[in-house]
């Protein structure tokens, strides 16, 4: 459970943001459990005078006493304090640090490569199969690292950062022509082209919350939202032709980062026509996820971030913590194998966890666990399947809500369908408990889906279970059989 877990906090000092997240949980997987942020504009200044001005410096010290007050205060056991870019490149960065350590905060600072290669382990641990290049924007630097088969193989660090860039786009080309040259500093970059450009840092998702306003997209979850190559040139001419005042309205769009977002969407479409990107994806998780993944040993780093988090949602909410893996094993046979497995698997262990919910609002919370839930290692598609079969399985027939159906196939959601189906029917057979799961199986012979009982649990077969069986097997096209 929860709440078993060590809590442990990473304070992470930006160029643009100093901010505090406390995690709980599931190493593979922690949840978050605070987080909050000052912007202390550390590297504001820094091109122009090369320090961090002395009011910037009185903030972040006033934001970092607060921050070892509150994990303290929280029971953290494990709080690491990083630095990056501002405090690397200022030439007083030296006395934040020793103020620092004054508070009793050891800070760490990243050196450029560090923290390409820690924000490259973030987007790691949360899309376990990236393959393309990692952009991790910040106030001070960019940091670029390409990532394939679940390891990091080249990484970057530039003088790219929001607040060192502003001058440069009153000046035609100015930005494309150094962006241009900084990259060809890096030759591993020119292999890496045509590739996946995976989006982290706050700035680039708020323009990602700038584009799913634009595309009126359905499902208001930034993480792995995916854009188009030429969105990257459309966003750059919508923040140039907005004011303030119009990009504030964007739902969901910090406003502490509207003003950097002209820097954000220029830097992000010279990238992208640089490297030729193929898509654009967007990772909620970045440095300081990827802090907490390398330092997990490599078989708790191998699990599926997904189903690992569905494991610890059934045992903290379900009745029988044991039934859901069985449940999957128990309609699988109905499914054609390497059709949405894992899926599958994960809405069988959730299939348990919404009984607390008033039965007039089960389907509806099952849906939105499913859907809207905070996982990880699924994409937009993943979660209208995971929320149509949970949806099905608490009652709420073949249905999805909200709209959100276009964001799959009808075949697809059809099998979500039958799988909510097939959950409900094995957790009324059974009474949520195992045995008689094991005892029992179902198969598809043919025309006909065949239920076959132990003779010790005949009576186990009421008229709910009848009713349940024969909708599923309705729903396949085939006739019920009772052995």
């Amino acid at each position: 459970m929860t709440d078993s877990f060590p809590r442990q906090a990473i304070i992470d000092i930006g160029s643009n943001s100093i901010r505090l997240v406390v995690y709980g949980g599931p190493p593979r997987i922690p949840a978050t459990l605070f987080n909050e942020k000052i912007m202390a504009g550390l590297g504001r200044t820094l091109d122009a005078t090369g320090a961090i001005p002395d009011a910037s410096i009185d903030s972040a010290l006033r934001a970092l006493a607060r921050f070892k007050r509150l994990a303290a205060m929280m029971g953290v056991t494990s709080l690491r304090t990083v630095a990056t870019a501002a405090v690397r490149d200022a030439s007083n960065g030296n006395e934040l640090l020793s103020r620092a350590a004054d508070l009793g905060l050891g800070v760490e600072l990243l050196s450029g490569e560090q923290e390409a290669e820690t924000a490259a382990l973030g987007v790691l641990s949360a899309i376990p199969d990236a393959d393309g290049i990692v952009g991790d924007l910040g106030g001070g630097s960019l940091e670029l690292a390409r990532v394939a088969g679940g390891k990091v193989l080249d990484r970057i660090s530039f003088p790219l950062g929001v607040l060192r860039i502003s001058g440069l786009r009153e000046t035609k080309g100015a930005l494309e022509k150094l962006v241009a040259s900084q990259l060809a500093k890096a030759p591993w970059l020119k292999r890496a082209r045509t590739l996946p450009l995976y989006l982290v840092g706050g700035s680039w998702r708020a323009l990602a919350r700038v584009d799913m306003a634009l595309s009126a997209y359905p499902l208001a979850i930034v993480h792995q939202y995916e854009m188009l190559p030429d969105s990257a040139a459309r966003l750059a001419r919508v923040v140039a032709q907005s004011s303030r005042e119009q990009l504030r309205l964007v739902p969901s769009l910090s406003g502490s980062r509207v003003a950097t977002l002209g820097e954000a969407s220029a830097l992000l479409a010279a990238l992208v026509r640089e490297l030729k990107s193929s898509k654009l994806i967007v990772s909620a998780y970045g440095l300081r996820e990827g802090l907490i993944f390398g330092a997990l040993p490599e078989e708790v780093r191998g699990e599926d971030p997904l189903i690992a988090a569905c494991r610890e949602e059934a045992e903290v909410q379900g009745r029988f913590p044991e039934h859901g893996e069985l449940l999957d094993q128990w309609i699988a046979p109905l499914f054609p194998k390497n059709t949405d497995a894992r899926l599958r698997l994960a809405a069988c262990l959730l299939g348990d966890t919404g009984w607390r919910a008033n039965p007039e609002f089960r389907a509806e919370r099952a849906f939105e666990t499913g859907a809207h839930g905070n996982w990880v290692g699924i994409d937009a598609r993943g979660r209208v399947l995971l929320g149509q079969a949970l949806f099905t399985a608490f009652g709420g027939g073949p249905n999805a809500l909200n709209g959100l159906a276009t964001l799959a196939g009808d075949a697809e959601l059809r099998r979500a369908v039958q799988w909510g189906l097939a959950v409900r029917l094995g957790q009324r057979l059974s009474g949520g408990v195992a045995a008689p799961l094991r005892r029992s199986s179902l198969a598809v012979e043919g025309k006909t889906l065949k239920l076959s009982l132990a003779a010790e649990d005949r009576e186990l077969y009421g008229d709910a279970v009848d009713k349940r069986f024969r909708q599923l097997a309705g729903d396949m096209g085939l006739e019920a059989k009772l052995v």
